[in-house]
């Protein structure tokens, strides 16, 4: 200890301009106390990292050391704790709604006989680049690689698909009944429900050219609703197909490529006023006739008017039909209905498209599908009739919470096992040992707590029974067995844990 009035070796703080702090060490006096007191006042706030860099002594006139050791302090500014702009964390109890969801988007495509794939969140940009005027290319998160490689976070997971069918090739037999539950990206204005990262489950049939495809695909999904407890008075389909627009535009002699950019402005209805949708038609080269005439048909809402308005020979009205019936064997023909308006945004869509909607039209689409026979050639493969769907995490989770059906989905822990002695902490082990070996869940008191403390973390992980390691039970190979929702109590030995 120093003698009193000495004086005693204190750390100095020196501020440079280029955020670095110079540490000293000089002898101590008040007036140094109170500058140092203020100085740690001041920037409390901030952190702190110490640096290996030490600053060389100068050498005075003499060769001796003109000033003491300095020590360099890194200044670090404290980051900020929320995950970027449209992502999510997922601490425990989210985590365990999303499994539960996810569990279900599996248990469903188990029940249909699909079989799980997945696909690199990172691919080739040009993987997504594919028509002109799609929203998607707009929404692309891309960047060269250090191999000068253009790539993007998927932004949806049907590419992918189809990248892996034709690398595939003739080696998987037809039909493919492949699902997948994957995060994409998109850069896009995010709303209720609408997420730049997000997971989706997709169900996709290649190889079935028959409107039977996307019959089993909207079951499926009837299915999952019914499974969480979303009923027919809170959501439903509205079904349509490009067909429709292919024939009312081949009537005014419209092109193949105007048809694609027709298709992406027509997605736009709702989201936009009709005069901007009727300047974009004209853009394309559309005739004021043709426009007219095609608004009309879109605004159709039965199938009778539709096929007053085509006749009965043509695709789309034979499509849509034998949808609509076997829909009615399938059980679900109250949850659809036929809509003109729905096209789809995507480009790839050829035949019957369909949205899931909420009735009380709170919430944008829920999930989105149809038939796009001619995507693989757009990679330079064989074409191969196929139809899917994909179903966002987010809008669902909100639907769950607007109707209140959000579940809560508890901590379950099938055993709490804590040693009443410090020295019984290894016997602990050995019990829990004992018990994950036969498959139980059990969480393992690591440190010497009171009882009190024990039976306030049973009951917040939910367990089953309490096992408790006594000296005198342990000696003679038995521990203490508590039925935490019974309150009953009894010894077993620790071989005949179940």
């Amino acid at each position: 200890m120093a003698a009193a009035g000495a004086a005693t070796p204190c750390l100095h703080l020196i501020f440079h301009h280029h955020h670095r702090i110079t540490a000293t060490l000089r002898p101590f006096s008040a007036i140094h106390h109170h500058r140092l007191s203020l100085l740690f006042t001041r920037n409390k706030h901030r952190s702190f990292s110490t640096s290996p860099e030490i600053e060389t002594p100068r050498a005075g006139r003499s060769g001796s050391v003109s000033s003491p050791p300095v020590q360099t302090v890194d200044y670090v500014e404290k980051i900020d704790v929320n995950p970027p702009k449209g992502t999510r964390d997922f601490p425990p109890e989210e985590m365990r709604l999303r499994n539960w969801l996810f569990n279900n988007f599996r248990e469903v495509s188990r029940l249909f006989g699909f079989e799980e794939v997945d696909y690199p969140v990172l691919e080739t940009e040009a993987l997504f680049i594919r028509k002109a005027g799609e929203e998607i290319r707009d929404q692309l998160y891309c960047f060269e690689d250090r191999g000068n490689r253009r790539v993007a976070l998927r932004p949806e997971l049907t590419p992918s698909l189809a990248r892996l069918v034709i690398q595939k090739g003739k080696s998987v037999p037809l039909p493919i009944k492949w699902f997948a539950v994957g995060q994409c990206w998109r850069y896009e204005r995010m709303t209720r429900g609408r997420r730049r990262e997000h997971y989706q489950w997709n169900m996709d049939i290649i190889g079935v050219p028959d409107v039977t495809g996307e019959a089993e695909l909207i079951s499926s999904i009837v299915t999952f609703f019914k499974r969480i407890g979303i009923t027919v008075k809170d959501v439903g389909f509205k079904i349509s197909s490009r067909k429709v627009l292919q024939e009312v535009l081949s009537l005014y002699s419209v092109p193949e490529t105007s048809f694609a950019k027709a298709c992406i402005v027509i997605d736009k209805m709702g989201k936009i006023p009709m005069e901007e949708i009727k300047k974009e038609l004209i853009s394309i080269e559309l005739s004021n006739e043709a426009i007219e005439d095609l608004l009309e048909v879109l605004s159709m809402k039965s199938l009778t008017q539709l096929e007053e308005k085509l006749g009965g020979s043509g695709e789309a009205v034979g499509e849509l039909k034998q949808l609509f019936s076997l829909a009615e064997k399938f059980g679900y023909s109250e949850w659809i209905q036929f809509d003109a308006s729905i096209v789809r945004g995507l480009a790839y869509y050829t035949g019957i498209v369909f949205e899931g909607f909420d009735r009380e039209g709170k919430l944008r689409a829920i999930c989105g599908g149809g038939r796009y026979d001619r995507l693989l050639s757009t990679f330079g493969g064989d074409d191969i009739p196929a139809c899917g769907f994909g179903f966002g995490d987010a809008v669902v989770i909100e639907l769950l919470k607007e109707r209140q059906l959000l579940p809560e989905v508890p901590l379950e822990v099938e055993n709490i096992v804590c040693s009443l002695d410090p020295d019984l902490q290894g016997a602990a082990a050995i019990v829990a040992t004992v018990l994950r070996g036969k498959g139980q869940c059990v969480d393992l008191v690591l440190e010497n707590k009171p009882l009190k403390w024990v039976f306030k973390r049973a009951a917040r992980i939910n367990a089953r029974r309490l096992i408790l390691v006594g000296s005198s039970e342990w000696q003679r190979g038995m521990v203490s067995v508590k039925i935490l929702s019974t309150g009953v109590q009894f010894e077993v030995n620790v071989d005949e844990l179940e």
